[in-house]
């Protein structure tokens, strides 16, 4: 009895401290708010999720998390750090490129 009391009591334990990484919040980078992104985003305060946004309205939605790091103040270490809270949704189509000079 005490072995099987002292493994519930274990495995109880787990599922309580796991809870928490499985509960994370996501956030659409292409829809989200400033205050938003800051609130979610792990290491992502006012300027950063200024950036975020800025850089969105003027070079078109993210096709992917990896974009992230376009932005200034953003690394691939911190988009790896909130991976599993980045979602990316629809969002206004990113700027064409410019033509170039051989057209």
């Amino acid at each position: 009895m005490n072995k099987t009391v002292s493994l519930l009591s274990s495995l109880l334990l787990c599922a309580f401290l796991s809870g928490g990484a499985l509960a994370a919040e996501k956030v659409d980078i292409n829809n989200a708010d400033a205050q938003t992104l800051g609130r979610v985003l792990d290491g992502v305060g006012p300027a950063k999720a200024e950036a975020i946004v800025s850089h969105r309205a003027k070079h078109g939605a993210f096709r992917s998390a990896d974009e992230l790091a376009e932005v200034k103040g953003i690394g691939l270490a911190l988009v790896e750090a909130n991976r599993d809270r980045i979602e990316v949704g629809a969002g206004k189509a990113r700027a064409p490129a410019a033509a170039s000079a051989s057209d």
